[in-house]
């Protein structure tokens, strides 16, 4: 069920219980929390960075092993700064910023104005909604700022914080972060954090292409940190200022793009039904407004505590980046097509998705509240319905007590299948604290050792969401278990 209907809350409760939950039991932290933390800036747990990392292995596994045409790169996060000069991230990587002069806060115009439409379409005005968004585009596109600020006056939008409509002038805030890079300052260079991870695939493009002979279409994916100087970021680990990303970009021949574009947008929703995000939590959001860049644009959307949000891209780019970064470098970037006999520059499409973001959607869709049992016996139940191909920990395996050799049978037990999935030990406390320890995780499966396992090699095994038990032998153990939590499974689905 889903738990903001189960809850019956509202959406700042929901989340407010989910990151708690994810601090409690080793998800998510605060970047350094001894120092009361730092904004926007989160560290992963023990729990968290096993869910992240079997969320980036199936994406890239998903992306090269199902796909024979796409290979991967890990470009380095420091790049020629005419890169960015070519991306167009220097001159219009911008945020227009307004702040209101009692509270001292600082927010980002256009928020503020996509906040006041939403309202207004909730309150069924589409058409002022309408409107209001497309005054705003108007004025962002021709650099009216103080029309942007006034749109914000007539529309009588208050700071949340100081109750006032005191603002300041709207101005343009870049989002990189520049260092430097010499041995002394007076010799250094400036240089900038990269903004997103997709350049350093363009700028390799010829290099993947001539030393794997790659012929068109062919795709690169990539994994890897980026990093922006996000001035309002709220909503946990939604919007950070170190976020990582999984992105690919195919390249096509010019005039094939859209059907290309129309194959990844279907493959890429697809995806994340496959790990486990419900249908009717997923929808497509078309740009009306395209970037530059841009021939074709659509977000997946998946629907968060705090609503429908951007949790992937799958943009059609042209040939902007390729050409722009030829005309810079004054290298061509073009590749000789032996079918039709033809010099060009690819056409791209990019699949472009959060890990943060991935990782936030599927534990919130993980999240489950229930009431279980009758009468003096009903309770609350939290645990973690993550697909067991994702979840941190696979198995757990309990002794019934510490003594009479059951623990010493129980880490043998862990020793012969800690290589095949990954497992826990756990002996503290009693049998039904140990399962809600291992439900508060997600850990799909509790393999309970006890008297009986030492007499006929069998154990029991707890299903986390049914809480069923049935009795298995341990020989049967691995291949009971094994294809339940592998990545097979969601292999499986994206081939049907």
């Amino acid at each position: 069920m889903d738990y903001m209907e189960n809850k019956k809350q509202d959406t700042a409760s929901a989340l407010k219980d989910i990151i708690s939950h994810a601090k409690e039991y080793g998800f998510v932290f605060p970047s350094s929390d001894i120092y009361d933390g730092l904004q926007a800036v989160y560290d992963y747990g023990q729990n968290g960075v096993e869910l992240k990392n079997n969320l980036k292995t199936v994406w890239y596994k998903a992306m090269t092993m199902l796909n024979d045409n796409v290979v991967g790169i890990d470009a380095a996060i420091f790049m020629h700064p005419l890169t960015w000069k070519a991306s167009g991230h220097v001159d219009s990587f911008n945020d227009p910023m307004i702040d209101n002069k009692d509270s001292k806060k600082r927010y980002r115009a256009d928020t503020l104005l996509e906040e006041r439409a939403a309202a207004l379409e909730d309150e069924g005005k589409a058409d002022e909604a309408r409107a209001i968004m497309q005054a705003m585009a108007k004025g962002l596109d021709a650099g009216d700022l103080e029309a942007v600020r006034q749109l914000i006056i007539d529309q009588q939008i208050k700071c949340p914080v100081s109750g006032t409509a005191n603002w300041t002038e709207v101005r343009q805030f870049n989002l990189m972060f520049s260092t430097q890079v010499g041995a002394v300052s007076e010799d250094a260079s400036l240089i900038y954090l990269r903004p997103e991870t997709a350049q350093g695939i363009f700028v390799n493009f010829l290099n993947v292409q001539k030393s794997g002979r790659m012929k068109i279409p062919f795709g690169i994916a990539q994994i890897g940190k980026a990093f922006r100087n996000e001035i309002v970021a709220r909503n946990f680990i939604f919007r950070m200022r170190e976020f990582e990303q999984m992105e690919m970009q195919f390249f096509v021949r010019p005039g094939t793009e859209m059907e290309w574009y129309e194959t990844w947008k279907q493959t890429r929703m697809k995806f994340h039904q496959a790990i486990g995000l419900p249908a009717d939590s997923l929808k497509f959001h078309d740009h009306d407004k395209l970037a530059h860049y841009a021939n074709a644009a659509v977000d997946i959307e998946y629907k968060f505590p705090f609503g429908f949000k951007e949790m992937e891209g799958i943009h059609s780019r042209t040939d902007f980046d390729l050409r722009s970064h030829q005309e810079l470098s004054r290298k061509k970037q073009q590749y000789f097509d032996p079918e039709i006999n033809e010099n060009y520059i690819p056409y791209v499409v990019e699949t472009s998705v959060g890990a943060d973001r991935l990782f936030l959607a599927i534990l919130c869709n993980a999240y489950t509240e229930e009431t279980v049992g009758e009468g003096d016996q009903e309770k609350q139940r939290i645990y973690l319905n993550f697909h067991p191909a994702l979840a941190p920990v696979k198995v757990a395996v309990l002794p019934l007590v510490k003594k009479d050799g059951l623990a010493e049978k129980a880490q043998e037990l862990v020793n012969k299948i800690k290589f095949a999935f990954h497992t826990t030990y756990d002996e503290g406390g009693a049998i039904g604290k140990r399962y809600t320890r291992q439900d508060l995780i997600g850990t799909p499966y509790c393999v309970v050792v006890d008297y009986q396992t030492m007499e006929d090699e069998t154990v029991t095994i707890r299903d986390r969401n049914t809480m069923q038990q049935e009795r298995i032998s341990i020989a049967d153990l691995k291949e009971k278990i094994g294809y339940a939590v592998s990545m097979e499974r969601i292999f499986e689905k994206l081939l049907q």
